[in-house]
């Protein structure tokens, strides 16, 4: 079964690409995945905070709001309980290409339009085949206009595209006003790449403590058709590659998420709970289904189930709401 896909430009073996996470903290985590099918590996993130920190610049981003940031998994920890700092970043990139032979994406983690930027020249120097933007900013200013923000991100991108030569991805958050429109706007600032959706770990509560407790509760299947949803009626309207994450968890995901028209599907969740391996057993899977069907390759699937592709083109927006809630009889009075 011909698997090969073509994410931003990079030639892949398949479709499944593991995302940000610590699975690829190490060297031997990064050949883990590998060697169970991966076809590229985006690293785990390095985070604004760091590359300030060593500019002797990070008070200004603690006051930027303790929760702005998506992989963050504790309310800014100590310097040195940071996974790996800039110069470290540099060269397990340099050490992760040298060992694999899968492309690196590399991951910058931030929000405000500063020296943080400049930083993706280093990665590319490293030797990095690409870069992903994990941009988020929480909007908790009552005073700041959403255009504001917008152009934000669309500054973030300029910035990083002209320092550069490599692809880059944006992943983006689900809760903008208008997801096409910034899609949209991003893809005419040269994204290479869009990665949806962005999964934020929400704090939450301790009543018996009166504490604030961030933590992380890993997605499942029944997120996937967010992303799912906005694939499809993305697809064929942009230039840039599309990528599904959240909620890939089976071969069955996978499969859905191509057909809504993503070029790759990562995976994260799914491998934190049953480790590098199970990536393998998710790529047979998707083979075997590919094979029953009697499909001639996997690029014969892909958007076969887009908006633009299906007949009932209603279905993903509007139209269908009322229908799928009348339709709905799994209930108790």
């Amino acid at each position: 079964m011909d698997m090969t896909s073509t994410y931003m430009g990079l030639k892949l073996k398949n479709p499944l690409t593991p995302s940000a996470s610590p699975l690829s903290k190490t060297l031997d985590g990064i050949k883990k995945l590998e060697d169970a099918g991966a076809a590229a590996v985006v690293l785990h993130s390095l985070f604004e905070e760091q590359i300030a920190f060593e500019q002797e610049e990070l008070g200004y981003f603690l006051d930027r709001g303790t929760d702005s940031f998506a992989e963050a998994l504790n309310f800014f920890p100590e310097q040195d309980e940071y996974n790996l700092g800039p110069e470290e970043y540099l060269e397990h990139i340099r050490s992760a290409k040298e060992a694999t032979d899968i492309p690196i994406i590399a991951s910058l983690n931030g929000v405000s339009n500063s020296g943080w930027i400049d930083f993706s020249k280093k990665i590319e120097e490293a030797g990095a085949d690409a870069l992903e933007l994990n941009i988020y900013f929480l909007a908790t200013d009552m005073e700041q206009d959403s255009r504001e923000i917008e152009n934000q991100y669309r500054a973030i991108l300029h910035a990083v595209k002209s320092s550069i030569d490599i692809p880059v991805a944006v992943k983006l958050s689900p809760f903008f006003s208008s997801i096409a429109r910034m899609a949209k706007e991003l893809d005419d600032e040269g994204a290479d790449a869009l990665v949806l959706f962005n999964r934020f770990y929400q704090p939450d509560l301790d009543l018996e403590n009166l504490e604030v407790t961030p933590g992380v509760v890993l997605s499942t299947s029944d997120e996937l058709r967010l992303p799912l949803r906005w694939i499809a009626l993305l697809d064929g309207k942009l230039k840039a590659s599309l990528a599904g994450t959240t909620g890939v968890h089976t071969a069955l995901d996978a499969l859905k998420i191509i057909a809504a028209g993503a070029d790759v599907a990562q995976m994260c969740a799914a491998l934190l709970q049953n480790g590098p391996d199970y990536l393998g057993t998710v790529l047979n899977g998707m083979e075997t289904w590919l094979e029953e069907k009697e499909y001639e390759s996997l690029d014969v699937l892909r958007g076969s189930m887009s908006q633009k592709s299906v007949a009932e083109s209603a279905v993903f927006e509007r139209a269908n709401y009322m229908k799928a809630l009348n339709d709905f009889r799994d209930y108790t009075i």
